[in-house]
């Protein structure tokens, strides 16, 4: 996937497939063989889990692809017992996640640890 999710360049053969295995749900959407989207949970398995990635590639966008990977993702985590779920939604995808139910996490600050 090109969508912004990794440059393409691995620096390790098999880091798309330790993400994957990671993952606690991984969800794919295929056209003809060629993956056109996909999303991804990680969590404790017990509490939590984040939305960590959703990508739809740019010529499928806006055909509900990313809206059926994340009630896929969902309906997942809510029946493994995960009551808490949250995300840290990219510039311009407010408006997708708030249609899905989600809200502003007020009084919190996403914050990133640079290498």
């Amino acid at each position: 996937m090109q969508q912004g999710w990794w440059g393409g360049e691995q620096e390790e053969p098999d880091l798309v497939d330790r993400i994957v295995a990671g993952s606690h749900c991984f969800v794919i959407a295929q056209r003809k063989g060629e993956i056109i989207g996909m999303g991804r949970a990680i969590s404790d398995g017990v509490s939590d889990a984040y939305i960590q990635d959703m990508a739809v590639k740019t010529n499928f966008k806006r055909k509900g692809i990313g809206k059926k990977i994340l009630e896929t993702l969902l309906s997942r985590i809510k029946n493994d017992g995960l009551g808490w779920i949250g995300l840290i939604a990219e510039k311009g995808s407010w408006e997708f996640y708030s249609d899905m139910g989600f809200e502003k996490f007020q009084g919190a600050l996403p914050m990133i640890l640079k290498k």
